[in-house]
């Protein structure tokens, strides 16, 4: 089910909004957690029931893991339920992820004949597995007790977050399902979720989809594209992808603020970042935590030398590329993030003024890195959106031609969205020759509307620093409205296929 759509905002909303807080009302604090649990697995299992037998064998493998080892305290047994633990979450992973992608490299190195199962990738896997994954590891190192049932269930499906994250820990989720507090209906959290999910919303209706048109044209085309069209599409790219997972990540946390429930923010402004390792402290916030948690310090983080440092970062990033995606153009493209942040903590160039204590050879001023970690970034997502490794290169070749054929053009005249339809009939009728002047201002348009946007202050200072007043109450509608009146050309999000 889709935050984005007809049924999510006008039936399954408020319906688990009533039955929840009606519950608690009733001090049913336990029904009230079966029936979040509930709806959840219906949220999750609304595009394909398939889905629910995927995520309900994982949660039982799991907290089977976890009650054995309530009778044992031995390090041995921590040590069995460990490896029990990743074997059962990364074999899950595997078989359903990656199964045909090492399959199909075995067959092209070895010359063998494997068969392929072209399995159905379950959705948000990645995600669901990573949070129980780090309660599994906190479990077996002390670090995490074992929970009811009702509990566990309810911490691992809780829908704003199940399908594209945060990644959540329990450390952070089940004292604000236990605090009985958070049972009763708080007027300004829900406010301020009202405005938290709007804007992601908009973010995601407004801004992604429609400049998802020229990009998914432009991907499908790499072959024909100019230089002129390659930088413009993979910048369009850059700006949707941001807009897709951030208005997700903004919509999460508002519906987890209706519901009482703080998600940790996973997007800080990463646009504004002038530094690649900066920018990696600003996006995605939630999974540079599981890794620096469970891979980077298990590894032993910086306190091995220099040379085990470098190792242990790129591996974080080598599996980071690998965790979005079954295809090399993701490794490719963890490798590119990692390489660059190894390079930033060389300390042979440091920004001005930046907060680093890193004694840099060269210092250069912040508008200058934040130049630099931009265009490495966008160029890096040239393996990051391609469907292989030729169309990424080709991507580079288009860049590096400097040829102008003209083809942006016909890539922008796929901008025919509902907002200029009546510019559009009045230009047909005086001056068809302007049409795709129209288009290409439209998606110019677009662009600078959002670099302007990621100039300004983010949705988390948005709801710190604005009051509720009419003006941001007029502003939230109006987006509100616009979004919803726009559903029937809205897609899915990017990250729900990691």
């Amino acid at each position: 089910m889709l935050f984005n759509s007809y049924i999510f905002i006008f039936i399954f909303l408020p319906l688990t909004l009533f039955g929840w807080y009606t519950l608690n009302h009733f001090k049913a604090y336990e029904s009230a957690k079966f029936f979040l649990a509930g709806m959840s697995l219906w949220f999750y299992g609304y595009f394909n029931v398939y889905y629910l037998a995927v995520i309900v064998a994982s949660i039982l493998g799991n907290y089977l893991i976890s009650y054995l080892m309530k009778f044992s305290r031995s390090k041995a047994s921590g040590y069995v339920g460990l490896m029990a633990g990743m074997f059962l979450n990364l074999g899950f992973l595997f078989y359903f992820k990656y199964y045909d992608f090492f399959f199909e490299n075995i067959n092209w190195i070895f010359h063998t004949n494997f068969n392929l199962k072209y399995i159905l990738l379950p959705l948000g896997i990645s995600f669901f597995t990573f949070q129980q994954l780090s309660f599994i590891i906190d479990r077996c190192t002390g670090k995490a007790e074992h929970y009811s049932f009702v509990n566990y269930v309810t911490f691992v499906t809780f829908f704003p977050q199940l399908i594209a994250g945060p990644i959540v820990l329990h450390k952070e989720m089940m004292p604000q399902f236990e605090d009985r507090t958070n049972r009763k209906f708080n007027e300004d959290n829900f406010a301020k979720g009202i405005v938290f999910f709007t804007i992601g919303l908009g973010k995601k209706v407004l801004l992604a989809d429609v400049l998802a048109i020229p990009v998914n044209f432009g991907f499908d085309q790499t072959a024909f594209l100019d230089t002129p069209s390659t930088l413009l599409v993979i910048l369009a790219y850059t700006f949707e992808i941001y807009f897709d997972f951030s208005g997700y990540s903004d919509m999460a946390i508002g519906l987890g603020k209706m519901f009482n429930i703080e998600l940790p923010v996973n997007f800080n402004s990463p646009y504004k970042a002038c530094s690649v390792k900066e920018l990696w402290q600003r996006w995605h916030m939630t999974l540079s935590r599981f890794f620096i948690q469970y891979v980077y310090i298990p590894l032993g983080g910086s306190r091995k030398g220099k040379i085990r440092t470098i190792f242990n970062t790129f591996m974080v990033f080598f599996l980071s590329g690998l965790w979005h995606g079954a295809n090399w153009t993701y490794i490719a493209w963890g490798t590119m993030q990692g390489l660059l942040v190894i390079w930033d903590n060389l300390g042979i160039i440091g920004i001005k003024g930046s907060n680093e204590k890193v004694l840099a050879k060269i210092y250069i001023p912040r508008w200058l890195g934040w130049i630099f970690t931009f265009v490495f970034f966008n160029l890096s997502l040239f393996f990051f959106r391609s469907e292989n490794m030729t169309n990424a290169f080709q991507l580079f070749k288009n860049v590096l031609a400097f040829k102008n054929t003209g083809y942006l053009y016909k890539i922008v005249a796929n901008m025919d969205i509902p907002e200029f339809y009546l510019l559009k009939q009045l230009i047909n009728m005086k001056m068809p020759e302007m049409l795709n002047y129209m288009y290409m201002f439209i998606f110019i348009l677009m662009l600078l509307i959002s670099g302007f946007i990621l100039t300004r202050r983010n949705t988390v200072q948005i709801v710190k620093e604005y009051p509720l007043n009419t003006r941001l109450c007029l502003f939230i509608t109006v987006i509100f409205v616009w979004s919803v009146i726009s559903f029937s050309q809205v897609s899915t999000f990017i990250y729900f296929n990691f």
